[in-house]
């Protein structure tokens, strides 16, 4: 047999083709995390002003206007209206501006993500001192001091995550990407639910009582933990019943390479290019990284919008994977 001969038995087109497939995720991945992460800088931070109305819009209107626009600033009443915003995460910080000195004073929270409050100090201090004034920082959401960098949470929902679309990826590697008819593809997602449940208070127990890497409540994060494992396991699943094997490749890809660049973890969303900053809230890391952190640090505010992205995925990954089965059933009686 020719060397020829032997590479077409040994490499098959469809082999071919999936490994074709893997090299594009690979490119895609380095392309991804470099473009979202090698030059990080706050672009059109939420930030309040706190001042007299006789400066107010003025100062506004300064911090607009600093180079490469890293403010997105507005106007707030009092200083008890920006504290309350940046606990319900409206704000990522603001400026109360004292018109009895010049010593102002500078609200962050790096339960939100300590880069980004180091930034808005660094910048907020530089154009205090243009106009000769000096500013203190107070931290009214601030991270643990077992958190560096307000990682804890990206990489407790990229542990989620993982584990999600793994236990997919075993189920159909076991018994095939294409559950033969409902009942399995129910036993499936049961399975899935059962497995989620685990890793959810697993996670929780680890990131809470073993660790003391994040605050906030067991129950939530277990809550938190349980939904996301589903979810991203659900729509792993769907994707394998659409396209087979190939599925596993596309559930890397949403959640992976798209995923958890854009999920705000090493650099919160402001940081971000436009492009990672508009799709990571809408993806299973982004939304489980930022309820993590509002469980955490913010009381549980502003984690609705996230709940309903994770669910979403959740019900469309469970009603494709159901749908799929029931259509196979149905052509198999068919032929």
């Amino acid at each position: 047999m020719t060397f020829a001969a032997e590479v077409r038995k040994a490499v098959t087109p469809r082999a071919a083709l999936l490994v074709i497939g893997v090299l594009a995720l690979q490119l895609l991945f380095i392309a991804s995390y470099i473009g979202a992460l090698h030059s990080p800088k706050p672009t059109d931070v939420p930030f309040g002003v706190v001042a007299p109305r006789e400066v107010s819009a003025r100062l506004v209107t300064e911090l607009d206007g600093l180079p490469g626009g890293p403010l997105d600033p507005r106007a707030v009443a009092d200083e008890a209206t920006a504290r309350r915003q940046v606990l319900d995460r409206e704000l990522d910080g603001a400026l109360i501006v004292s018109p009895r000195s010049t010593r102002d004073t500078l609200l962050v929270a790096s339960g939100g993500g300590t880069v980004l409050a180091n930034s808005l100090k660094k910048i907020v201090t530089g154009a205090e001192a243009s106009q000769e004034r000096t500013v203190r920082t107070v931290d009214v959401a601030p991270a643990s001091s077992q958190d560096f960098d307000g990682l804890s949470s990206f990489y407790l929902a990229v542990g989620w995550c993982v584990g999600g679309y793994l236990c997919a990826s075993i189920l159909a590697i076991s018994a095939g990407s294409r559950p033969a008819n409902r009942q399995r593809a129910l036993i499936r997602t049961g399975v899935m639910a059962l497995y989620a449940i685990a890793g959810g208070i697993g996670g929780a127990v680890i990131i809470g009582p073993i660790l003391d890497a994040l605050p906030g409540s067991f129950w939530g994060m277990s809550g938190l933990g349980a939904l996301t494992v589903f979810a991203v396991g659900m729509i792993t699943l769907a994707l394998e019943a659409l396209t087979g094997i190939v599925g596993i490749g596309l559930a890397v890809l949403i959640v992976v390479i798209a995923g958890n660049p854009s999920a705000g973890g090493a650099f919160p969303l402001p940081m971000l290019p436009d492009f990672w900053r508009a799709i990571g809230p809408a993806l299973p890391p982004g939304a489980s990284t930022w309820t993590a952190r509002s469980i955490a640090y913010f009381r549980g505010n502003a984690v609705t919008g996230p709940l309903l992205v994770l669910s979403a995925w959740a019900v469309a990954g469970t009603a494709l994977t159901l749908l799929t089965a029931l259509r196979r059933k149905e052509r198999d009686a068919q032929g």
